[in-house]
């Protein structure tokens, strides 16, 4: 199972890391916000160091409950520090998180390498996506952010995930467009109950021919089930990964590359074992 990243074939054989980094100043987990370029590239720096295969990069929060803001604002947000951070690190694989496709065709312009967008599939950036051929990644949601978290239900959750993405998939192959990852959205729009089953199911989730990203980092599903803040979410975090992996996952979104890093280790090694 791989992708093309500009000529670069990355291989999913083994499990692989995405570090989020968010230029937002909402985002429901603090350390991971950059405030200054000096902090965004020691964070970034630290990340790479660290074995992130992927960095993840934000302008405009997609946590429940989010203030929403301008496509003007999020590129305001965004031009610098992502000319810098392509600078300075010329080999980093950059993806790009965002729902707008002015933002999408920006970021690649500049030398963007993915997108992840979380809109539940935007047919305008798929556009994009076929004008420059960078990998996707295609986000399970009903809806836009604001309003997704409201009267969402499911009769069989994982059935719908799964025709949802046959049917975005179909669109996308439509347009030339193969190197798809494929995340199940987490958090968006669904329950405690319904995060924890997505996670037990994962294997029936897609079709085996594209690659599972999970984004469980110190989400809601941990703190609210054990009264903890995002804060003191790492080990369950760790813990949450490790399910994940145990079912098959092929990449990690996280805040904590290093905590993540060991998880995987110790999982293929557990795996190697006859």
């Amino acid at each position: 199972m791989t992708i093309n990243c500009k000529g670069d074939l990355i291989d999913f054989s083994e499990p692989k890391i995405m570090g989020i980094v968010n230029l937002t100043p909402d985002s429901f987990y603090a350390p991971s916000r950059c405030s200054s370029s000096h902090a965004l590239l020691k964070y970034i720096e630290r990340m790479l160091d660290q074995g992130a295969d992927f960095i993840d990069i934000g302008a405009c929060s997609t946590r429940p409950g989010a203030q929403s803001i301008t496509i003007q604002d999020e590129l305001a947000r965004l031009s610098e520090p992502l000319s810098l951070i392509l600078k300075i690190f010329p080999q980093a694989r950059i993806s790009v998180d965002t729902f707008h496709s002015r933002v999408a065709e920006f970021a690649l312009e500049k030398g963007a390498q993915l997108i992840n967008d979380v809109s539940g599939g935007n047919p305008a950036i798929w556009e994009i996506i076929a004008k420059y051929q960078v990998p996707y990644i295609l986000t399970h949601s009903q809806g836009w952010l604001q309003n997704e978290q409201r009267n969402v239900k499911y009769e069989n959750i994982i059935l719908q995930i799964n025709r949802f993405f046959s049917e975005k998939i179909a669109g996308l192959n439509a347009l030339g467009i193969n190197d798809i990852i494929l995340d199940p959205g987490i958090g968006f729009g669904k329950s405690l109950q319904e995060n924890f089953h997505i996670l037990r199911h994962l294997p029936l989730i897609g079709f085996g021919e594209y690659p599972l990203l999970i984004g469980l980092s110190r989400k809601s599903m941990f703190s609210k089930l054990i009264d903890i803040s995002p804060d003191e979410s790492l080990n369950a975090t760790s813990i949450g990964h490790t399910l994940a992996l145990m079912q098959g996952i092929q990449l990690l979104r996280v805040h904590d590359v290093k905590e993540a890093k060991e998880c995987v280790k110790i999982f293929m090694t557990y795996q190697r074992i006859q």
